[in-house]
């Protein structure tokens, strides 16, 4: 029996968080049996800018993090801009024409400069199915919105930013893309939980992320955390193995990448994070208690703002105010029944089911108009595409988990 259709999943390896979700949407619509691709943004562009795109967008964030707070700020306010940015990667197009399969039948993004590629191929009707974008982050900033795009999806109280920039643009509010072993309920006890990870029986611990690169603020926050008294700190450096080795002097719990992170979250009393994205998402569905703390610039301390307004997490502004907010939340006080009385009632739509209703619903036909032009490009033409595809990179604004 034939199945539903070939689904092409684009994300990008900028971080875990985009990668994480696209995985899980994809395992999603498997189970609905759908041929599932994914496909890395940054594979498509030329070979040099691979490793400098995110290899720029690292260094700003350790070295310049107030150059990555402008950028995000001009981005935010000036549609120019990222019209600008879909002018630089136009040399990028053809490439990811070439990338999706004739057959497929709809095309997810869940990172925001797919969009910038992909919505002006669908305007155009190079490509005739779907695009479908799956906004990470609490906050859609203008660089996830392009004309072309089919269907936007968000996790509820996410915010277009800045306000009147999604005049016209429909956002459905969706179910996040976070693994359901965070939210359905664990045989394993919080006591079994700490005895898998080697952490002290007795006590109130709290969870240091800082996502997958360790961005932030990380040695201050846990030397803060630990100063404040009420709780210890246990500290996940994902792949930063710097970080891992300094920290391992001076903290007694210190992990770097983890793959059961729901068995984790079960251990602790609090987590504490600096990025607002998939990590903070994850933790809300584990009904952990979250305090945003020295949020990471630009995306960070926007999806922390929304993140506070709507009552989901606390966010910690200034080290006198850790002490009484760890030891509250530690303590119990802000139950999971109470956030969720304050978040209002958790969306029914399931972002897999969505794709499946629009390849349902869309006319059969080849995914990608033109898709037998494979002619091989000359040396100078890759050349052009890659040095214009490196001035985009003043514009990035993705982020990490």
């Amino acid at each position: 029996m034939e199945g539903p259709g070939r689904i092409v999943v684009v994300s990008a390896d900028v971080g875990a968080g985009h990668d994480t979700a696209a995985a899980e949407l994809a395992r999603r619509l498997r189970g609905r049996g759908f041929v599932v691709d994914r496909l890395n943004l940054l594979e498509v562009l030329p070979r040099p800018v691979h490793w400098a795109f995110r290899e720029a967008y690292r260094g700003i964030l350790r070295w310049m993090p107030w150059g990555y707070e402008v950028i995000f700020a001009v981005t935010s306010r000036s549609r120019l801009s990222v019209s600008v940015l879909r002018a630089l990667l136009r040399p990028v197009r053809r490439r990811m024409r070439r990338a999706i399969p004739p057959d497929t039948r709809a095309v997810v993004t869940t990172y925001p400069f797919a969009n910038q590629l992909l919505g002006p191929l669908r305007r155009q009707g190079r490509l005739v199915v779907p695009v479908i974008t799956y906004v990470t982050d609490f906050v859609v900033h203008p660089t996830w919105l392009s004309p072309g795009v089919d269907v936007y999806c968000a996790v509820r109280h996410a915010e277009v930013q800045p306000a009147g920039a999604g005049d016209g643009i429909d956002v459905t509010v969706v179910q996040p893309l976070v693994a359901g072993a965070f939210s359905a309920p664990s045989a394993t006890s919080r006591q079994q939980a700490r005895e898998r990870f080697g952490l002290p029986p007795h006590g109130r611990l709290a969870l240091i992320v800082a996502g997958a690169w360790g961005a932030g603020d990380v040695e201050t926050t846990v030397a803060e955390v630990a100063g404040a008294g009420c709780v210890r700190p246990v500290v996940v450096c994902g792949r930063n193995e710097a970080l891992y080795d300094r920290l391992r002097q001076s903290c007694d719990h210190v992990f770097g990448w983890v793959d059961d992170m729901p068995t984790l979250m079960r251990a602790v009393d609090v987590v504490v994070e600096n990025a607002g994205g998939l990590t903070c998402q994850e933790a809300l569905a584990c009904g952990v208690p979250v305090v945003t703390y020295r949020p990471i610039p630009g995306h960070g301390r926007a999806n922390a703002s929304i993140l506070a307004r709507s009552g989901l997490t606390r966010w910690v502004p200034t080290s006198a105010q850790l002490r009484p907010t760890l030891d509250a939340l530690a303590a119990g006080e802000d139950s999971t029944a109470s956030r969720s009385a304050r978040a209002g009632p958790a969306p029914r739509i399931d972002p897999a089911g969505l794709v499946a209703e629009a390849v349902a619903d869309a006319a059969p036909g080849t995914g990608v108009a033109g898709a037998d032009d494979r002619s091989r490009r000359s040396f100078a033409d890759s050349l052009g595409d890659a040095v214009a595809v490196v001035a985009a990179l003043l514009q990035s604004s993705g982020g990490p988990r």
